[in-house]
């Protein structure tokens, strides 16, 4: 697995990059705006080849953008659902003029519309970004919830409805957060439960469409829907849950982004110990050579639900 992480860009663009590989990682998702507002300030054309130029530079191997919190694909309302396509495909043209690898995004709610309805609704979304982007390179990749409230795609045979729906396996995927996964009712500490999670994968969406994790711990127990994320080994997951995932030949050249809780005084030092530990649990693995010390004024804005 190619092990990072999600970063602020606080800082800019490009140091959001020298950041990541300070830690050190090789995967890097950031926001490309603040998630908690519909739109953002334009990206200056000079600063995204800034930022093209730096993965490039640093030798970052793999990149994703993660959509705001507001939209939601599958809402009922029609000034909600109006208003969430419009922000995801503004996002997409920021993702592509960022080149990164993916735009990883929540598909919604469906707020009492029914399950069935509001899968309709985030397909007929996708179908519609796809014919207003249909040259587009960034991959979009659904992220499975943890199963709160009317959430959809906590279960992967949710999620292989959407991607079935819209048929267009060149331009989505899947991300897989381990997280939600554990909260939505999967185990993943024991061989038993970790082999018949791979099972419904391969019978579901298929292996081709996990084109990245996010790799948090679980503060609530398995089955509570709750979306609470925990450092790595430290929550309810534990390390054993970890060690299936990154040894698992199968996500070998798949991203794992961390989105694990930072100390706002320590800036990433969370992060280091995170990627230190899951590095420890692979087998055979090689350290990465050591990087000057990650400067701790850049974990702001950083947060990923």
């Amino acid at each position: 697995m190619i092990l990072g992480a999600h970063l602020g860009i606080a800082g800019g663009l490009p140091e959001a990059v020298r950041d990541l590989r300070a830690l050190p990682g090789e995967a890097l998702q950031i926001f490309s705006k603040s998630p908690q507002m519909w739109g953002g300030p334009p990206i200056a054309p000079a600063a995204a080849e800034a930022f093209r130029a730096a993965v490039r530079s640093e030798g970052v191997r793999a990149t994703a953008v993660h959509h705001g919190y507001l939209a939601n694909l599958g809402s009922p309302k029609p000034d909600t659902l109006a208003r969430s396509r419009g922000a995801f495909r503004d996002e997409v043209g920021r993702a592509e003029l960022l080149a990164v690898d993916g735009l990883i995004f929540h598909p919604g709610a469906h707020l009492g519309s029914g399950t069935d309805a509001g899968l309709r609704t985030v397909a007929e979304s996708l179908r519609l970004a796809l014919h207003d982007a249909p040259e587009g390179h960034v991959r979009w990749l659904l992220e499975n919830a943890a199963g709160q409230g009317t959430t959809l795609c906590a279960s992967l045979e949710e999620l292989a409805t959407v991607l079935a729906a819209v048929d267009a396996p060149d331009r989505l995927g899947v991300t897989l957060d381990t997280c939600h996964l554990f909260a939505a009712g999967f185990e993943l500490r024991t061989d038993e439960g970790y082999g018949a999670l791979v099972d419904r994968i391969g019978a579901t969406i298929g292996f081709e469409a996990v084109r990245a994790f996010h790799l948090n711990d679980a503060k609530a127990d398995r089955g509570s829907h709750l979306d609470r994320h925990e450092n790595i080994g430290k929550g309810l997951i534990g390390l054993d849950g970890f060690r299936r995932v990154v040894n698992d030949p199968r996500w070998a050249n798949v991203p794992g982004y961390l989105e694990t809780p930072l100390d706002p005084a320590t800036g990433y030092a969370r992060y280091v110990t995170d990627l230190a530990t899951l590095r420890a649990l692979v087998v055979g693995g090689v350290p990465p050579e050591p990087k000057p010390k990650v400067r701790r004024s850049r974990a702001a804005g950083s947060t990923v639900k």
